[in-house]
């Protein structure tokens, strides 16, 4: 048996996220304490009180899903002895952050004050209601690239921002172009599903929020990582500091791999996957990419309970 952890992005957050875990265990107390003076307000509260639309703005979902990441990896860590360290991981966009904080390549602290100046810069590169962003299914990868050249080709921009799935992949750009772009989907047999989102995330719009992140990444420190994490842009892991910065900036207006990353993973030898925080969309991406991996989704006292009957040989 060979594990990998894997970390959530933006659209996992839930209202009262973390709290019974930080009631139960100490350490991920202290980690939702941290991140509350990293910051300096009650970043805590909101994930445990809401409201939704205020813990949903991108700023604060951002260290908000964090900071419950790692709440519920200190918890796993405090409450199974020498907690094996993992093959290899990876998190879903935003979750590349919560992936390097884990390894030990970022500081809770600097990882959560970058992921508020991240989230506040993609927010502010796109005005509101510019831009879109649109989930595709039933269209493999290829043929969706050439979809959204031939959408780009009446202006505009367009391209895949997610690969999250054979079959389902997410577009963003420009209103106006992602609208032509689902309709050649359809015009294909396709299925497009718009998405409520408040910005077009990892596409060529997002080009003005890479300097942010940069400037961000460059204020902390950024360490070799303890064991391997795939970046989200090429499905590579980076040891050098120099390079995972790169990656992160990079990450911004670049689709994320995730497909890829799963695949590398696989090739590693992994066979169990810990999805680490709140939510269950990797686990679903990855029974979609591979159905022959197993994913634990641990966000509670139960899913550290599951991974304990996993560790002890059980059928968890």
């Amino acid at each position: 048996m060979r594990i990998a952890w894997v970390f959530p992005g933006q659209g996992s957050q839930v209202v009262g996220m973390g709290k019974a875990l930080a009631a139960e265990s100490a350490a991920a107390r202290a980690v939702f304490e941290r991140a509350d003076e990293a910051l300096g307000e009650k970043l805590s509260t909101l994930c445990f009180e809401g409201p939704i639309a205020t813990l949903t703005l991108t700023a604060n979902t951002q260290p908000a899903i964090l900071t419950t990441s790692m709440a519920v990896l200190a918890a796993l860590r405090e409450r199974i002895a020498e907690f094996p360290v993992p093959e290899c991981a990876a998190g879903h966009s935003l979750g590349e952050y919560s992936a390097l904080c884990a390894a030990g390549s970022l500081s809770l602290e600097d990882a959560v004050r970058v992921c508020r100046a991240r989230g506040l810069a993609m927010q502010d590169a796109v005005a509101p209601g510019l831009g879109a962003m649109a989930a595709v299914l039933g269209v493999e990868h290829d043929a969706l690239e050439a979809m959204c050249a031939e959408a780009r080709g009446a202006g505009g921009v367009v391209s895949p921002a997610n690969f999250n799935a054979p079959g389902q992949t997410v577009i963003a750009g420009d209103a106006a172009a992602v609208e032509r772009a689902g309709q050649l989907v359809k015009a294909h047999g396709g299925k497009l599903i718009p998405l409520n989102v408040s910005a077009p995330f990892h596409c060529a719009l997002m080009a003005p929020a890479c300097r942010h992140v940069a400037l961000a990444l460059g204020r902390g420190r950024v360490d070799a990582p303890t064991f391997d994490v795939f970046a989200n842009v090429d499905a590579a892991p980076k040891s050098d500091p120099i390079a995972i910065v790169d990656a992160l900036v990079r990450q911004v207006d670049s689709p994320v791999q995730w497909v890829r990353t799963v695949e590398a993973m696989r090739s590693r030898g992994v066979t169990h996957l810990l999805e680490i925080g709140p939510g269950k969309v990797l686990a679903g991406l990855v029974k979609r990419i591979d159905k022959n991996l197993r994913v634990l989704n641990v966000s509670d006292a139960t899913g550290i309970s599951d991974v304990m009957q996993l560790l002890a040989g059980g059928a968890a």
